[in-house]
């Protein structure tokens, strides 16, 4: 089988370090493509930096070898979930986010949006931090926090900062991150790669192409309805995908384009920003 290993950092421009890395439990509450409920886990990893904040999904902040099977399986769950990378004040304390929807990747940048906290008086201890709570509406989607000012840091999972101490659980109706450990691990935060193949635009035109290929009502049953040069099932054609690959594991195919996985069926998309 041959490997296929996507690291951080190789041939990036350093742009922080790091303070700490969070990790985070991600759940997102759905249905499968046939209506099943159905609830999607996965795991974030959150540089903290000085003046930058780097969320991922885990396997983009470990090396990940497509030679071994538990990374080929976490990478195949972590599609059905979307999750982008988001540099928060990056560049010039802006924010970047680099996302894959199929056959493109994709980079949007932003002014850095603030979010419209409400504090409140409750109080709770979750992992062994006195957290305090706070609300908030962003981006269409209504949100209940805990934070602790035990780790003084306004960081958070995913786009969500903005208060006195680290955000260690997030949640919604669909969504639940929750902060499972600390790492004392100096690493550096690097800029996104220069691929000249990343097509880059306004933060706002990422989100509405993003909105409107997973929000569609036959995303679920064909998630590449949206490419018509596929209808013959040729996956070599479209976007910039340069090698495709197949596992056969458990019984079943896994298909990766330049290192990111395929589905044949998805889940009903659940979006973190509406608007």
């Amino acid at each position: 089988m041959m490997a296929l290993a996507l690291t951080i950092g190789a041939q990036a421009e350093r742009i922080d370090s790091t303070q700490f890395v969070a990790v985070y439990d991600y759940e997102c509450r759905t249905q499968n493509d046939e209506g099943q409920d159905i609830t999607d886990r996965m795991q974030l990893a959150v540089q903290v930096g000085r003046t930058v904040v780097k969320s991922m999904p885990l396997l983009a902040y470990k090396e990940m070898d497509m030679e071994e099977e538990e990374d080929i399986m976490a990478a195949h769950q972590e599609a059905y979930l979307h999750m982008p990378t988001v540099w928060t004040g990056y560049p010039n304390g802006q924010t970047t986010v680099r996302d894959w929807i199929f056959p493109h990747e994709f980079e949007g940048c932003e002014p850095t949006p603030e979010i419209a906290w409400t504090l409140t008086d409750d109080t709770l201890t979750i992992g062994g931090y006195l957290c305090q709570t706070a609300t908030c509406k962003f981006r269409g989607v209504e949100w209940h926090v805990c934070y602790t000012e035990e780790i003084p840091s306004s960081a958070g999972p995913w786009r969500l900062r903005g208060l006195p101490g680290l955000i260690v659980k997030a949640e919604n109706e669909a969504h639940t991150f929750c902060l499972i450990e600390l790492r004392q691990e100096y690493t550096p935060i690097t800029a996104p790669d220069k691929n000249p193949d990343v097509q880059r635009m306004p933060y706002a035109k990422l989100l509405k192409h993003r909105n409107d290929v997973y929000g569609n009502r036959q995303y679920a049953k064909n998630p590449f309805f949206h490419v018509p040069d596929l209808n013959g099932g040729n996956l070599s054609l479209g976007g910039s995908i340069r090698h495709m690959e197949v596992f056969e594991l458990g019984g079943q195919q896994l298909a990766f384009a330049d290192g990111h996985p395929l589905l044949t069926k998805a889940h009903v998309y659940q979006p973190l920003e509406k608007e």
